[in-house]
């Protein structure tokens, strides 16, 4: 009889952790529905559906036979051309088509930037709390996720200066979230502009995550000022989602800015994993990104006043405490010490129907906090968090 070796997975993959929201999604199913309907803060998702006119333009698109073939593979120029011109108005400076690639969304766009800058034994600085699934993504390239720790005294805004201190030989990218996500912290213009500066005397990437930009505070006419510089694409590489701003999660639309020369070489990768992005969802949001500007401002204005809102319904409740608020986010200190977060959270679904996710997902040293994704429901919804937290004990 013939032994078998059983083969295996790559190892890399193995230490990878498991995606924490579908989890926590499944600790949900324990509620009974005691303390009213679930309250789901677990996944940043937009609260309403985009406006009917952007839906009806992917209809018409999808009709389409021409938009059946495969595209270019960096994105259809139309949709290029458009968030082009949109960066421009934004940064205060030109941008050319073939400095965007589209992507099938933010993550993905991360993944290939990633594959483009580092390599297994090389390392990344990610500032801790981290997005989990961009830790995630070098855990499984066999790239180290080297954590960058932010103190919540201010406001989980990184040092320049710290993370100078842990770059070595083998450190190829510094990544900046902003506004954050898991924390809802917007990074001062001048802590980018600290890190640009770094990065660029250093010899090493900034990427910076911007998913959230289009819900900036009132009065921020413009994120930063790196893009305006000469030399940003010699050391800086811009991620975007236009999942967020548009309500279109399930379209899978996200935008890389960088040099010319580096999106050459981001689409050797690209081809490889999707040849080209869907071609009717690229086509409706390249006329939405001027034919609904209005209805995302509105949308903006409703999203940034939900962090008020929940710091409103939190500020009666003792021992909870709220770090920082922004954009999607509130990221939340509960009160029960040297209890485990996850323990807070599938209590806290299970008898009063508040899901949110335990700290630990996004990174070490979080075990003191929860991430509220606010944005998930509406200002009613928000009020409703501190009425059902009241009295909550473990």
């Amino acid at each position: 009889m013939l032994q078998t070796v059983r083969p295996t997975l790559n190892p890399d993959l193995l230490d990878t952790g498991t995606p924490p929201i579908p989890q926590a999604q499944g600790w949900a199913r324990s509620y009974d529905g005691r303390s009213g309907p679930l309250i789901d803060l677990s996944q940043a998702v937009p609260g309403s559906p985009p406006p009917t006119s952007l839906l009806q333009r992917l209809g018409e698109a999808a009709a389409l036979p021409d938009l059946t073939r495969y595209g270019a593979i960096t994105g259809d120029l139309s949709l290029r051309e458009a968030y082009a011109a949109e960066i421009g108005r934004i940064y205060g400076t030109p941008f050319a088509p073939t400095e965007i690639a589209i992507t099938s969304g933010c993550n993905q766009a991360y993944v290939v930037t990633m594959m483009a800058l580092a390599r297994a034994g090389d390392n990344v600085l990610l500032p801790t709390p981290w997005y989990f699934n961009h830790e995630m993504t070098l855990t499984m390239l066999g790239v180290e996720a080297r954590p960058l720790p932010c103190d919540p005294a201010c406001g989980f805004v990184p040092d320049a200066e710290q993370a100078e201190s842990l770059i070595d030989a083998k450190t190829r990218a510094i990544v900046l979230v902003t506004p954050n996500n898991p924390t809802g912290s917007v990074y001062p213009p001048e802590t980018i502009a600290a890190f640009a500066a770094l990065c660029a005397r250093r010899g090493i990437w900034l990427v910076i995550d911007e998913t959230y930009r289009d819900f900036l505070p009132d009065g921020v006419k413009a994120p930063h000022e790196i893009f305006a510089t000469s030399g940003w694409r010699d050391s800086v590489i811009g991620l975007y989602s236009f999942s967020k701003a548009y309500a279109v999660p399930g379209w899978r639309l996200g935008a890389i800015t960088a040099g010319e020369a580096v999106v050459e070489q981001i689409g050797k990768v690209l081809d490889c994993v999707q040849i080209s992005p869907v071609r009717a969802g690229q086509q409706a949001v390249a006329w939405g990104i001027d034919g609904i500007r209005g209805w995302r401002e509105t949308n903006r204005a409703e999203i940034n006043a939900r962090a008020g809102a929940f710091r409103a319904a939190m500020a009666p409740l003792n021992g909870w405490q709220v770090l920082a608020a922004g954009a999607y986010f509130a990221y939340v200190a509960h009160p029960f010490a040297d209890v485990p977060a996850a323990e807070v959270v599938r209590a806290l679904v299970g008898e009063r129907g508040v899901l949110a996710l335990p700290g630990p997902y996004f990174g070490p040293g979080q075990e003191q906090h929860l991430r509220i994704a606010i944005a998930n429901v509406g200002k009613e919804r928000i009020s409703e968090i501190g009425e059902r937290l009241a009295g909550f004990t473990l």
